[in-house]
């Protein structure tokens, strides 16, 4: 795509809370126009595809959808357009599409729904088996171990974002951090985490790196399936939701002024924050499990008592009633 074409970014006639289950962006290039569209969550893709000039095979529809999804472009559980509309985009015969897909399906790159379409298949999830994601979930050294990680690689495509971004990644990171910014107003923690691995995601594209950009999907995937489970606790921490976007401006800021030390430097600082916050966050947890063990074991006649109340005393008895 063309570095200096600004996208236009549409948002239909739609209140605030819901625009972001039904916008469309649309972009311009100098190749074929590309429509994104996203109803309730699915993308439905138009003009992405270009037409094969050359050698009209199903070797050359294959490297052409195998690049879309190497670079990220295509995302697990895309839809493809129907069979009739695809052929058209590429100009080939639809007998020599079907082969193509046919070759990706067999490789496990696509999957077929009957009469639901063809879809780019969950290949990132590979990556970590589930009895993998078991053990990484419950062992603290390999939580320790992946922010580590990420911490490097994050690093890293921030400084590669900030020196590869071209207008239209910058367009698309502006459109999150303003839905960030929205429900952090809101105060929807859910919200706020899901939009928190999206925006790392969208640099790890930014950083136009096929390897990292995988590397680090797979990572996240690791969020959006949950396995951090005291990860939304992170949010409920007072002053944590604050810092989180205050980071996250930072490495936001950093990207768009295209500059790479200090785009790298909030994003290490950033994770540095994260893995603090959550070793204190499983900190006071595990003071609350001790302590109410200890209020258990002295019996019933101890009540918890919060902070900033103060138990209650017993009236003293006067002298009267003594009597």
């Amino acid at each position: 795509m063309c570095d200096n074409v600004a996208p236009e970014i549409i948002a239909p006639a739609t209140p605030a809370t819901n625009w972001a289950s039904n916008w469309i962006i649309y972009l311009t290039s100098c190749g074929p126009r590309l429509y994104l569209a996203v109803t309730n969550g699915r993308a439905l893709l138009g003009e992405l595809f270009s037409r094969i000039e050359h050698s009209k095979t199903a070797d050359e529809v294959v490297l052409q959808i195998e690049g879309l999804i190497l670079e990220g472009v295509l995302g697990v559980g895309d839809r493809l357009p129907g069979e009739r509309d695809l052929a058209k985009q590429l100009d080939v015969s639809r007998p020599i599409l079907r082969d193509a897909l046919k070759d990706l399906e067999t490789r496990g790159l696509l999957a077929s729904r009957h009469g639901g379409g063809t879809y780019v298949a969950d290949v990132i999830g590979e990556v970590f088996a589930r009895p993998v994601m078991d053990l990484i979930a419950s062992h603290p050294k390999a939580v320790a171990d992946y922010l580590e990680y990420r911490r490097e690689m994050e690093g890293v495509a921030a400084e590669f974002a900030a020196r590869r971004a071209t207008a239209d990644d910058r367009a698309l990171l502006s459109s999150i951090i303003e839905r960030m910014e929205r429900a952090h107003s809101r105060g929807n923690f859910e919200d706020e985490a899901a939009i928190d691995v999206e925006f790392h995601s969208a640099i790890g594209e930014c950083a136009h790196n096929i390897v990292l950009l995988h590397t680090l999907r797979s990572c996240y995937r690791l969020l959006s399936d949950g396995v951090f489970r005291n990860r939304l606790a992170l949010f409920t921490q007072p002053g944590a939701r604050e810092d989180l976007l205050r980071q996250h401006r930072a490495i936001f800021s950093a990207v768009m002024a295209g500059d790479p030390a200090e785009a790298r430097k909030a994003a290490v600082a950033h994770i540095d924050f994260v893995g603090q916050a959550l070793a204190e966050t499983e900190r006071s947890g595990g003071w609350r499990r001790v302590s109410r063990l200890r209020l258990a074991q002295r019996g019933d006649s101890a009540k918890p008592v919060t902070r900033n109340q103060p138990a209650k005393s017993k009236p003293e008895k006067n002298a009267a009633q003594t009597r």
